[in-house]
């Protein structure tokens, strides 16, 4: 039994998703590879091989996984899989983006977002926003996974001297080009990776009282940046900035929520944090359920008064 892991990775370094993954596939038993598929990534790939838990890397390197476009990863992922029988991703935009389409090509079910593992064939996933924990066994030869990265601690990114191997890559997918990108770029800390987030909330008005009143409290703190989807909707914050069951799923050591209420699909995306502080004037608003500390008062006021005490 051997568990496959697909690395997420911007060819210099992996993603920290992939050390969450790679504890997910540890505990499914047996060895663990990585397959990490890029162009020029020799440093992504020695970077997985000093991972602790890592028996082997495969290494595929070619101009076709250059943008990482999932036609051609899934390509080369199906291309292997018969070796093993667990296939798991991070469940971020590029595990979500690649998963279903090996587990249709491998016609199998995918298993998705799971935040523990039972057995080699079992595991545990939330359902209805967080609300209920389903356990799911699979009886499929190959298990195709994703997993929620705040489900399971970091594998030590040191310690590990897993062998590198360069297996033939698989030709690039004729149906699919790389035209270009936008990247936004975002000085502060990545949202999902990030130990201190403040978000924000419809009360916040606007996105000019938004930047006004969170980017302080952000800077002293060195924290990202985070919204709730009303935020979002409303124009207030960036769309990546959302936190919440069709957001981002955070867990960082500490989150801060200013007026925000806690609709159920925002706490779905933080409420498994380490410590949370709720700024709020509605004394019956959700989000005091979750806080471990909460503030009843006036945000404008509440947050600048924070700022200067900082």
């Amino acid at each position: 039994m051997t568990s496959l892991v697909v690395a997420e990775h911007d060819h210099a370094g992996i993603k920290p998703s992939t050390l969450n993954t790679i504890t997910a596939a540890v505990q499914c038993g047996g060895d663990v590879h990585v397959l990490v598929a890029g162009h020029n990534a020799a440093a992504a790939a020695a970077a997985a091989a000093a991972v602790a838990g890592v028996a082997k890397v495969l290494h595929v390197d070619s101009a076709a996984f250059a943008n990482g476009l999932a036609e051609n990863v899934t390509a080369q992922v199906v291309s292997m899989a018969s070796a093993y029988s667990h296939i798991l991703f991070p469940a971020t935009a590029v595990g979500k983006n690649i998963a279903p389409r090996v587990a249709a090509k491998l016609d199998v079910a995918q298993i998705s977002d799971i935040t523990k593992v039972e057995s080699p064939d079992t595991f545990e996933r939330p359902i209805y926003a967080g609300n209920a924990i389903a356990t799911v066994q699979s009886s499929d030869a190959i298990k195709v996974i994703t997993v929620r990265t705040t489900g399971f601690d970091a594998a030590a990114s040191t310690g590990g001297s897993a062998a590198i191997e360069t297996p033939a890559a698989t030709s690039a997918s004729a149906d699919v080009s790389f035209l270009g990108s936008e990247i936004a770029r975002n000085d502060r800390p990545e949202l999902t990776a990030a130990k201190i987030i403040v978000s924000g909330g419809r009360a916040l008005g606007s996105n000019e009282k938004f930047m006004e009143i969170m980017t302080p409290l952000a800077d002293k703190l060195g924290a990202a940046m985070g919204a709730s989807r009303a935020a979002v909707d409303a124009g207030y914050a960036p769309n990546d900035w959302q936190v919440g069951q069709t957001g981002k799923i955070v867990a960082p050591q500490l989150y801060v929520a200013c007026g925000i209420s806690g609709a159920i699909q925002h706490l779905a995306g933080m409420k498994d944090s380490k410590v949370i502080v709720a700024i709020n004037k509605d004394a019956e608003a959700p989000i005091f359920s979750v806080a471990d500390y909460g503030l009843e008062a006036d945000l404008f006021v509440a947050v600048p008064d924070l700022v200067a005490a900082l």
